[in-house]
């Protein structure tokens, strides 16, 4: 069960850093999330743009339906804010996958590298700090400030 949930972690992490390579040429946050898809397949949610510039790939058993029972609707947060709690988020993240000899490696497998030079877009930062907040509840893990139990 564990390693069903590394291998996902595992996914969405690669996938995160192949984003990163995306070119910065995303007009705006709307334009982007207006072009932006949601495909829900069982247990993996996909979202990417029509020009492939991102693609993030989440794949982890009860994440999606978490997502539509527990997470808070779109457009509660701004962008601003969830940019701003996903730096914070990946910052800690990054640092235990430094430790492994502290953290468990099985949870932090690679780092992200979730550039704040990169306009995401909406729906992007929306489903990455959903998945922070649903991984820090289902792990008992705490990676920055307060964590809505929701």
């Amino acid at each position: 069960m564990v390693m069903k949930k590394c291998i996902s972690i595992l996914i969405v992490l690669l996938t995160i850093i192949a984003c990163s390579s995306a070119s910065q040429n995303i007009a705006s946050t709307d334009t982007a999330s207006s072009s932006a898809s949601n495909k829900k397949i069982s247990d993996t949610v996909r979202i990417a743009n029509d020009s492939l510039e991102y693609e993030v790939i989440i794949i982890d058993n009860g994440f999606s339906n978490w997502l539509v029972s527990r997470a808070y609707p779109r457009n509660y947060h701004s962008l601003e804010y969830l940019e701003n709690k996903n730096k914070l988020y990946v910052t800690e993240w990054n640092n235990r996958v430094l430790q492994p000899q502290r953290y468990n490696p099985n949870l932090y497998e690679m780092s992200i590298d979730y550039r704040p030079d990169i306009h995401y877009g909406y729906e992007v930062n929306y489903l990455i700090y959903n998945y922070m907040i649903y991984f820090q509840n289902t792990y008992k893990q705490k990676l920055w400030g307060y964590v809505p139990s929701r």
